[in-house]
């Protein structure tokens, strides 16, 4: 898939994740637990768009950007990268811990768990928004101009 359509979908991913956040946490704001259902559709469905954008940046963008013939755009690409896998384990963790039975047992733990990886989360969507994605938005208009200028010089 082209970079500039993978991109526009990772973006729309981000908006998925925190339009997901928001709803669990609305959730979390009760003093009782919230319906067990409800609850486990919406974190089954975070989780579930988590996997795929995590798997969609290991697979297409980092190889990508790592690839690119500029060594700080090469140096965030890898901070990313190991930062991500931080975040990434952290919330597997969280997700195994809290099973039905853990959040109905433990409501004030998972509430307040929720809003400390889910505030990661967020932070983590805003960097790779103000920080990677224009990079990657960048390469992404260099490559597409220099096959402009090849097919114009061949043309």
């Amino acid at each position: 898939m082209p970079l500039n359509r993978e991109m526009q979908r990772l973006r729309a991913e981000h908006a998925a994740l925190v339009t997901l956040s928001r709803i669990v946490l609305d959730m979390t704001q009760s003093p009782d637990p919230a319906p067990s259902a409800a609850l486990a559709s919406a974190r089954g469905l975070l989780r579930e768009t988590l996997v795929r954008h995590l798997k969609c940046e290991d697979w297409a963008l980092y190889p990508r950007l790592r690839a690119a013939d500029d060594p700080e755009l090469v140096r965030i690409t890898r901070e990313f990268e190991r930062e991500m896998g931080d975040l990434a384990a952290d919330f597997v963790a969280y997700d195994d811990r809290w099973t039905s039975e853990s959040v109905a047992a433990g409501w004030p733990d998972f509430c307040r768990e929720t809003r400390i990886i889910f505030d990661m989360l967020a932070l983590r969507i805003e960097r790779e928004e103000r920080e990677l994605y224009p990079l990657a938005d960048n390469l992404h208009a260099s490559v597409a101009a220099a096959i402009r200028d090849r097919s114009t010089i061949s043309g």
